[in-house]
């Protein structure tokens, strides 16, 4: 359990770091908006799936908190994706304008 733990967490802050890389690295406000809401829900997800195999290792396994994080792992599948969308929408009624190569027109 605890090597699940170790796995699944590492995994999810590997991804948090590709997020923070898509966020620093890609063009403009859509693909960076794409990355933070791929990237944090996965992320989030996975960590907090590894805090279920933590309490699972300490011996017996505490199943009202495993419950609770079952919830909150929910909640950020709901709310995170929500978020992204709200914020896109804002972006575009602000009118910011999709990237495209030069020469292109769109």
């Amino acid at each position: 359990m605890e090597y699940a733990a170790f796995f699944f967490i590492v995994v999810g802050l590997i991804f948090f770091l590709g997020t923070s890389i898509g966020l620093l690295r890609f063009p403009d406000f859509y693909t960076r908006m794409h990355a933070a809401g791929k990237g944090d829900t996965l992320s989030t997800v996975l960590i907090l799936a590894g805090c279920i195999f933590a309490v699972g290792s300490q011996g017996d396994l505490n199943w009202i908190l495993a419950l609770k994080i079952l919830l909150i792992i929910n909640f950020v599948f709901i709310g995170c994706p929500t978020a992204t969308h709200a914020m896109m929408d804002a972006g575009e009624r602000a009118g910011a304008k999709p990237w495209n190569k030069k020469g292109e027109n769109k």
